[in-house]
Formats: structure tokens, C-alpha cells, sequence
């Protein structure tokens, strides 16, 4: 006698998925015909849920436009400027910012120094200014300057580096190591505008 064969299942998994599909969809309209008003409070309240995302994201990508806007036009002067230039300007922007005993000591045999000052909560400040094109960047050699000088030979509590430019990686990862910060000209820019945080913040 031969064996029975199985009945396959595999087809009747999709009419399963259908019908249970068709029966939630008669119960919701057969709620919406019992409630409308219900249906159309519901539909009212994700409209305006829908409206406020879209308002809020609105608003975010004109914030955001705006920052750039700022940033834009604040950085391109200090492209123009000479390396004093750009030294004095950024004293100017520690002494609108709340920082005391503001110097520029740039120049030769400067050690690594630019810019010292003595920031809102207390601390002493030690800046490299970096004025450089575009395709010059600051590498992890000029960090190592600062990490040896700002301490020992102008009592720094902190270090920076601010540069038109950019860093190398290898300097972004040597400065994360011995904790200078690293200003390149985005950062200049959200600071010289407002937009963004001071070095020693």
C-alpha cells in the first residue's frame, strides 16, 4: 500500500494572511461607520501632529541655514588677513568673550605661543594662531610644540590651536591624547559669529 502523502501548508499560508487582513479591515469600518465622529477626530489629531513635525523641521533646516550663512561670512576676512593680523584678531575675539590680560606674544622665539590670556572662569589660555591656505594643514609636529611649551614655559592651564585651515588626522588624534584643543576654520567661524563655543569652553 502506498503511502499517504502530507498535505501542503505552504499554500494556504498567504489565504491565512488575506483573510486576517480582510477581517481587521471589516472592524475598523465597521468602527468608523459605528464612531465617525471618533474617525474624524482621530484623523484631525494626526494631521496636526503631522503639521507640527514638518513646521519643526522646517524651522531647524532655516536655523541651520541661517549658522551657515554666519559662519560663511565671518570666516572669509580672516582668510585676507596677514599671520599678525590674524594673531590680533584673535585677541580681539578673547577680549569680547570675557578673557583678562589678553597679549599677543607672537613672533620669533615665541614658543609655540601666539595669543595668552586668562579666561572668564580663571584659567590661562595659550593660543597658536595658524594662518593658512586652504591646502596647507596643521599636522601633528605643531601639536607636539604646544603640548611642549604651554605648560612649563607660559604656565598654560589650556592649549589651543586655531587655524584658517584644517588639521591632519594624525594631529586630531595627538591633540585628543594630551587634551589641545583644535580649532580648525569651521570652529573659527561658528566662534567669530557666535554660533558656536569659545576654545576654552
Amino acid at each position: 500500500m502506498a503511502p499517504r502523502r502530507r498535505r501542503s501548508t505552504t499554500s494556504s499560508g498567504p489565504l491565512l494572511a488575506i483573510a486576517v487582513v480582510l477581517i481587521v479591515l471589516v472592524g475598523i469600518f465597521r468602527a468608523i461607520a459605528a464612531h465617525p465622529v471618533v474617525f474624524v477626530l482621530l484623523l484631525l489629531a494626526a494631521g496636526a501632529i503631522l503639521v507640527a513635525v514638518m513646521v519643526r523641521r522646517t524651522k531647524r533646516h532655516q536655523a541651520q541655514q541661517q549658522i551657515r550663512a554666519a559662519r560663511s561670512f565671518e570666516i572669509a576676512p580672516y582668510h585676507r588677513m596677514s599671520a599678525l593680523e590674524f594673531e590680533h584678531a584673535l585677541a580681539f575675539l578673547c577680549q569680547r568673550d570675557g578673557c583678562r590680560d589678553v597679549q599677543v606674544v607672537g613672533g620669533a622665539g615665541d614658543l609655540a605661543a601666539d595669543v595668552i590670556a586668562t579666561t572668564p572662569d580663571g584659567r590661562r589660555i595659550v593660543i597658536q594662531a595658524k594662518r593658512y591656505g586652504p591646502t596647507t594643514t596643521v599636522g601633528s609636529g605643531d601639536v607636539q610644540k604646544v603640548n611642549g611649551t604651554y605648560r612649563d614655559f607660559h604656565g598654560g592651564h589650556l592649549a589651543a590651536i586655531v587655524t584658517t585651515s584644517r588639521f591632519t588626522k594624525p594631529a586630531l588624534t595627538a591633540a585628543d591624547k594630551v587634551g589641545i584643543r583644535c580649532y580648525d576654520q569651521h570652529d573659527l567661524a561658528g566662534w567669530a559669529s557666535r554660533t558656536g563655543p569659545a576654545p576654552w569652553h
